[in-house]
C-alpha cells in the first residue's frame, strides 16, 4: 500500500534530502505545513485515507516532446513515450495528470495555464518534461513541439521559458510542495557559457534535472535513459527508502549506463541551509541498474538542439537564416543568443536602420489627437490616459491643455490596394487563420475567474466571479496596420492617419470604437465567421491566463513583459513596437498589456456593481463611454496590471487606442 502514496510524498520526502523541516504556515487558524519526514514510509501517514483527514490534491502536468522539424531521432518517439509512461505512473499513485505529447507553443502554455489552475486548491505539484532543451544565458528554455534547430530564431522566440512553469506554482496555497522533472539537455548550443538561475524557485520546490549545467541527455530504445531509471526506481523501491536515496539510486544508475558522461542535477528552495543547487551524489550503490538492462543506449546526446557543425558554424547558420529579415525582433534574437557575437554590430545596425526607416517613412502632419501628456512618477496608479474623458472616473483630474478630439468622420472609399502577405508570425499548430490577411486567433477554453481588484481604485471593485460559459479565440496580436489596410483595400474602412501607422506590423492606432466596429463587420461578411470584439470579461480571462497575481508575470513590476515607457527595451516614445515584441502571457496571446490601449465591447460603468457574472457585455441603450484595457506603451508600469480598466468616448479617435478581435466558438 505503501507505494500508492510514493508519489504523494515526493517533493515532501525530498525535504529530508535537504536535512531541514518545512516550514508550517498558518491561514485562518489552520496549520497546513508539517515538519519534515526522514523516510517515505513516515511521510505517508498523513495521507491515509480516512474520513476525518481527507486526501490533499496532488496534480501533475507531464508534457512529452519528439516532433522537432524533420528530425527522425530516438527522441522522436522516446519522449512523448515517457510522457505515456509517466502519467500511468503518476495516476497509479493518485495524481490527476494532465498530458500533452508533441505540444505546440500556444499547446504548451494552455496547459501550464491549466496546470496552474488546478493548483489552486493546494496540495503537490508535480511538472514533467520529456524534449528537447536548451540555455540561454541564465534562461532554461524547454522546446515546444515543430520548432527546429534550423530555424534558431524561433528556438529563442517561441521556447518556453522554464519560469512560466515555476510561476504556475508560484502562488501560495494550502500545504505547497512541487518537484519540477526535467529529462531534457541542459547545453546552450549559442555559448560553451551555461549558468543555471536557481534564485528564481518558488518555495518549498526541488527540481531534478536529467543532467548538470552544460550537460546532455541521453536516449534508449524505449525511453530517456534518465525517465526509465526513474520508472524503475518508482516500481522497486523498498518502502524503507526515502526519496533522497531514491534519486542518488537513479543518478547511479544513469552515470553508469551513459560511462560517466550524464550526471543528474538538483536545485532545490528547500532548506535555508542547504546549497541551491548541486549534483545528485553518486557514492550510493547501484541497486537500480537492472531496471535499465532491457533499454540499452542508442544516442547519447539526443536530448538537447544538437547542431552537428560547431557553435562557430551554427552562429553563421543563425545568421543565414535571418540576415534577410525585415523585422527587428529576429535580430533582437540573435543577439539574445550572441550578445557579443560576430555579426552583433550588424545586428544592431540593421534594428536601427529598421527604425529608422519606418520613422522616415511618416509624413510631417499634424496627429488628430495631441499626445498623451506622461503620467506623474508620484501618482501610483494615474488616472486615465491623457485626452481620455475624465468626467465620473474615480481620480477624475482635469483635462490636459490638448486640442479637442474630433469625432471620427465617415469611412472614405479607397482604392483597392495589393494585399501584402501578412507580415505577422504564421500561425503554428494549435492556432488558426480565416484567410491570408485575417488575424492568427488562439482558442481559449471554458472557465471561470475572480475579475477586479481590491485595489484603491472603486471602478475595479467588487471583486467578483464569473463563469466564461462557452470557449471563444481571440486575436494572438493586436489588429496590425497590415491587417487593417485589408478593410481598406476592400472599401470598408477608412484610412488610417498615416502619421501614426508607419509600420505594417505594429498595431493599428489612432482608432475609435465605431472604427473597430466597421472591422469587425467587414471580418464577419469576409469570412462567415461570427468575430465581434472581446467582452471585458473575456478580455480579463484572457490576459489573466489562469493567474490570480498583480499582473499576468507576478505581483512584482518586471522589465522585459510589457511595451511601456518603464517596462524595459524596446520602447520608443513615438510609437508601439511591431506585433509580438514582448513575451507572450501564460496562453500565448502577446502585447495585452502595454503596445496599445484595447477597445472591449462593454459600456462604461464606475464599478462592477450589477456587473454580469457570465461573461457577456454590459451594454446600456445610447452608451457612448466605452472600456479600455490593457494601457498603452506611452504610460508606466502601474498601467499594466491585469485589472486596470478606463473609458473613453466611442466615436472619438486617440492615438494609443487599437483593438483586438474575438471569435465566436460552436
Amino acid at each position: 500500500m505503501w507505494r500508492t502514496f510514493l508519489l504523494v510524498c515526493m517533493a515532501g520526502a525530498m525535504q529530508a534530502h535537504w536535512g531541514s523541516v518545512y516550514a508550517a504556515a498558518q491561514r485562518d487558524g489552520a496549520e497546513h505545513g508539517a515538519a519534515a519526514m526522514r523516510s517515505t514510509a513516515t511521510f505517508i501517514a498523513p495521507f491515509t485515507l480516512q474520513k476525518d483527514n481527507p486526501q490533499p490534491a496532488r496534480v501533475a502536468l507531464v508534457i512529452g516532446n519528439g516532433a522537432y522539424g524533420n528530425h527522425a531521432d530516438a527522441i522522436s518517439d522516446n519522449a512523448p513515450r515517457d510522457a505515456k509512461a509517466m502519467r500511468d505512473t503518476l495516476r497509479a499513485h493518485g495524481f490527476h495528470v494532465i498530458m500533452r505529447t508533441d505540444a505546440t507553443p500556444q499547446q504548451m502554455r494552455q496547459a501550464i495555464s491549466e496546470f496552474r489552475q488546478r493548483l489552486q486548491n493546494g496540495g503537490t505539484g508535480l511538472f514533467y518534461f520529456a524534449g528537447h532543451g536548451l540555455q540561454i544565458g541564465r534562461q532554461t528554455l524547454l522546446v515546444p513541439a515543430g520548432l527546429d534547430a534550423h530555424a534558431p530564431a524561433r528556438l529563442v522566440s517561441e521556447g518556453v521559458d522554464l519560469n512560466t512553469v515555476l510561476q504556475a506554482m508560484r502562488a501560495p496555497r494550502a500545504g505547497a510542495l512541487n518537484l519540477v522533472i526535467l529529462d531534457t539537455c541542459l547545453n546552450n548550443p549559442f555559448s560553451s557559457d551555461v549558468t543555471l538561475d536557481t534564485s528564481a524557485l518558488p518555495a518549498n520546490t526541488a527540481v531534478a534535472y536529467a543532467t548538470a549545467p552544460g550537460g546532455f541527455a541521453a536516449d534508449g530504445t524505449h525511453h530517456g535513459v534518465y525517465t526509465n531509471a526513474l520508472l524503475g526506481a518508482l516500481n522497486g523501491a523498498s518502502s524503507s527508502q526515502d526519496l533522497a536515496g531514491l534519486f542518488q539510486g537513479v543518478a547511479t544508475t544513469v552515470s553508469e549506463a551513459t560511462g560517466g558522461e550524464q550526471t543528474p542535477w538538483i536545485a532545490s528552495s528547500l532548506a535555508e541551509d542547504a546549497s541551491p543547487s548541486e549534483p545528485v551524489s553518486r557514492g550510493v550503490s547501484a541497486a537500480l541498474i537492472s531496471a535499465t538492462s532491457n533499454d540499452p543506449i542508442v544516442v547519447l546526446h539526443s536530448r538537447g538542439i544538437l547542431p552537428k557543425d560547431s557553435s562557430e558554424q551554427y552562429e553563421i547558420t543563425f545568421w543565414n537564416s535571418i540576415k534577410d529579415s525585415n523585422y527587428p525582433g529576429d535580430y533582437e534574437a540573435y543577439l539574445k543568443a550572441y550578445p557579443n557575437g560576430r555579426f552583433a554590430a550588424l545586428a544592431h545596425a540593421r534594428i536601427d536602420r529598421l527604425r529608422a526607416a519606418a520613422s522616415a517613412s511618416a509624413p510631417s502632419a499634424t496627429p488628430s489627437v495631441a499626445p498623451p501628456v506622461a503620467p506623474s512618477p508620484q501618482v501610483a496608479r494615474p488616472t486615465a490616459p491623457a485626452s481620455a474623458a475624465p468626467q465620473d472616473h474615480p481620480h477624475a483630474a482635469a483635462p490636459p491643455a490638448t486640442p479637442t478630439p474630433t469625432a471620427a468622420p465617415p469611412a472614405v472609399p479607397a482604392t483597392p490596394a495589393v494585399v501584402q502577405k501578412p507580415t505577422a508570425h504564421p500561425p503554428v499548430a494549435g492556432e488558426s487563420r480565416d484567410c491570408a490577411t485575417c488575424p492568427i486567433m488562439i482558442a481559449l477554453p471554458a472557465g471561470a475567474f475572480s475579475m477586479g481588484s481590491n485595489t484603491d481604485d472603486p471602478s475595479e471593485k467588487p471583486v467578483h466571479h464569473v463563469t466564461i460559459g462557452t470557449p471563444f479565440a481571440i486575436g494572438k496580436y493586436a489588429v496590425t496596420v497590415e491587417q487593417w489596410n485589408a478593410c481598406v483595400a476592400a472599401n470598408a474602412c477608412q484610412k488610417l492617419t498615416p502619421e501614426n501607422n508607419t509600420n505594417k506590423a505594429a498595431p493599428a492606432r489612432d482608432l475609435s470604437w465605431d472604427d473597430a466596429q466597421q472591422y469587425v463587420k467587414w471580418l464577419s461578411k469576409t469570412t462567415g465567421k461570427p468575430y465581434r470584439l472581446p467582452t471585458e470579461a473575456e478580455w480579463e480571462y484572457a490576459d489573466r491566463g489562469g493567474t490570480t497575481t498583480t499582473y499576468w508575470w507576478g505581483d512584482q513590476m518586471r522589465k522585459g513583459n510589457a511595451n511601456c515607457k518603464d517596462c524595459g527595451d524596446p520602447w520608443h516614445k513615438e510609437g508601439p513596437e511591431i506585433a509580438g515584441s514582448f513575451a507572450p502571457n501564460p496562453v500565448g496571446l502577446y502585447d495585452m498589456n502595454g503596445s496599445v490601449w484595447e477597445w472591449v465591447a462593454d459600456c462604461w460603468h464606475n464599478s462592477y456593481q450589477g456587473a454580469p457574472a457570465d461573461g457577456h457585455a454590459w451594454d446600456s441603450p445610447s452608451c457612448d463611454m466605452r472600456v479600455i484595457r490593457g494601457g498603452s506603451w506611452r504610460e508606466g508600469g502601474s498601467y499594466m496590471l491585469s485589472a486596470t480598466r478606463f473609458k473613453y468616448s466611442a466615436s472619438v479617435r486617440q492615438s494609443q487606442d487599437g483593438f483586438r478581435v474575438v471569435k465566436d466558438l460552436k
